[in-house]
């Protein structure tokens, strides 16, 4: 390739922001259109199982970015994926996050090649890899808070500066990951949602002829299924141990489920 057509190939390259909706994808959005300000792509990969506010945080970060953003989609959402799979997704078998996140934004790029991703991996993260992609794919890796130096504290300076406040859940709402002070607010706060994901629990389990639950048996001594789960909540039990442990968690800003 010559030194001409290499630099008209740089210049029709679309620049693609992953943009997950957590603390480091906003971030990382919001300063790369402060400092480098072009005509980005803000790929968003939803599952259809977020928490409301989470697309009132997609929503606010679009109108700070003056900025459309796109949707890259299997064409399923979360619990469409688990009918067809006849099958909960656990820490042994995550395809939720392959199906539902890494496939379609992998798809979308290798639809708009040559192009630009931009990942929000900080500095201090240097053990997790990132997305990789062949040499010959035409996708360019990028990761601007490793050159920038930041950390997770200039990640949480930077969002407190441009008053924008994360979500406390940026993943979906029926997550085998949740703790189970996270479980008990989503009982409380949506009950509908919950009484959903519980019946998906009594359809695979009808299914497949066996006992399957979002909730692993042994992680602690309470039920496992949501519907006895909500039972007890009903009868006016409170994890108060793991409510506390989440407020802890909370205040030093640690991230339970790394996303986009």
């Amino acid at each position: 390739m010559t030194k001409r057509s290499y630099c008209r190939y740089i210049l029709r390259m679309l620049h693609v922001v992953a943009l997950s909706g957590g603390k480091d994808s906003t971030a990382m959005a919001l300063r790369l259109a402060e400092i480098a300000p072009r005509d980005y792509a803000y790929v968003i990969t939803p599952t259809g199982n977020e928490p409301p506010q989470m697309i009132t945080h997609w929503r606010k970060i679009s109108n700070l970015l003056g900025a459309p953003l796109t949707v890259a989609t299997s064409g399923k959402s979360l619990h469409g994926l688990i009918r067809s799979q006849v099958m909960l997704p656990n820490h042994r078998a995550r395809w939720c996050t392959r199906m539902l996140k890494l496939e379609p934004y992998y798809n979308w790029l290798e639809q708009h090649i040559p192009c630009v991703s931009y990942v929000g991996l900080r500095a201090d993260e240097e053990s997790r890899p990132g997305m990789i992609f062949p040499d010959a794919s035409g996708v360019t890796m990028c990761f601007p808070m490793r050159e920038w130096g930041w950390t997770i504290g200039d990640v949480r300076a930077y969002l407190d500066a441009r008053g924008v406040t994360i979500p406390d859940r940026t993943d979906c709402m029926d997550c085998f990951w949740q703790t189970l002070g996270q479980w008990y607010l989503y009982w409380r706060d949506n009950r509908e949602g919950f009484h959903e994901a519980a019946q998906l629990e009594v359809w695979v389990s009808e299914q497949r002829a066996g006992t399957f639950t979002f909730r692993s048996p042994q992680r602690d001594s309470w039920p496992a299924s949501l519907t006895d789960l909500g039972a007890e909540f009903a009868a006016g039990k409170i994890p108060e141990r793991s409510l506390k442990m989440m407020d802890a968690r909370r205040a030093v800003g640690t991230c339970r489920v790394c996303t986009l």
